[in-house]
């Protein structure tokens, strides 16, 4: 079993206003895993992964980075191995060009100029982003400049990726894209990934564990096939069944077609269709 990277053992934590925010939450984050936070627009996923990477204190608990409390550690020490993606690339990119934001990271953490080359065109060649160096930043798609927010924390050497909706703003090719870089990352460089996210349809295809985030709660929590067992709960915190799994459902509880199981993707639901036409 993989060592635990990050652990969350929050008791509450409240916005300015008195708001509960975030309460009675516990979750882990091995290392090399592939995670997803989901959940509906104001459930609390940005607020969580701001408390991960140490932007967000004075909560009640504690969460623990390779064992040792965030509250306690230099912002440095939290920086060299964790990093956020925030969901609009706008608020995140300020340098001129793609070569210029990506190395902000390395130089502003006293690398020498030629590692600072050398890490950055590693970065951009993770991300698929190399031959656009030298392109202004604002010449980039939105998809694009995503890509660069990436390279900026792969830069820097993080270990972990904290990424606030990852996809949104992207069309569907964009979409698919997005996930296959991440799960490059995490199969083939073992970067840990925690991604918050609404979109439903993506997640049984990449991820390796999902937690379901409701009113700032953790209601349900596994693998996506663990997950996905039980659509009346998904309709109670606002979410749905993939559309595939759903047409299945469907099919199984409404029509009495013989499926022996709910899948998750379209490899898997071929095969429980021509299972159950005997074929």
């Amino acid at each position: 079993m993989n060592p635990v990277r990050i652990s969350v053992n929050l008791e509450q934590y409240k916005y300015a206003d008195g708001t509960v925010a975030l309460a009675d939450l516990r979750l882990q984050v091995a290392r090399g895993e592939f995670a997803g936070i989901l959940g509906s627009n104001g459930s609390g996923k940005t607020t969580l992964l701001k408390i991960m990477d140490g932007l967000i204190k004075g909560y009640r608990g504690e969460v623990l980075l390779d064992g040792e409390n965030v509250t306690k550690l230099h912002p440095r020490d939290i920086y060299r191995k964790v990093g956020l993606v925030f969901q609009n690339p706008d608020d995140q990119l300020f340098a001129t060009t793609v070569f210029e934001d990506t190395a902000f990271g390395p130089r502003n953490m006293g690398c020498a100029e030629p590692e600072v080359r050398e890490r950055v065109l590693s970065a951009l060649a993770s991300v698929d982003m190399a031959e656009f160096a030298a392109k202004g930043i604002h010449n980039l798609s939105y998809g694009q400049k995503k890509r660069v927010c990436i390279a900026g924390l792969l830069a820097m050497g993080h270990e972990i990726l904290l990424l606030d909706e990852p996809t949104a703003g992207l069309d569907p090719m964009g979409e698919y894209r997005m996930m296959e870089l991440l799960t490059r990352l995490n199969r083939e460089q073992g970067v840990t990934i925690v991604m918050a996210t609404h979109s439903v349809d993506l997640v049984p295809i990449f991820l390796h564990q999902l937690h379901i985030l409701s009113r700032g709660r953790l209601v349900r929590g596994g693998t996506p096939e663990e997950v996905f067992t039980a659509p009346e709960e998904l309709q109670q915190v606002k979410l749905r069944l993939p559309h595939i799994a759903e047409l299945i459902y469907k099919l199984k509880h409404e029509e009495g077609v013989p499926f022996s199981r709910i899948p998750l993707t379209i490899g898997e639901a071929r095969r429980e269709i021509v299972e159950a036409l005997g074929r």
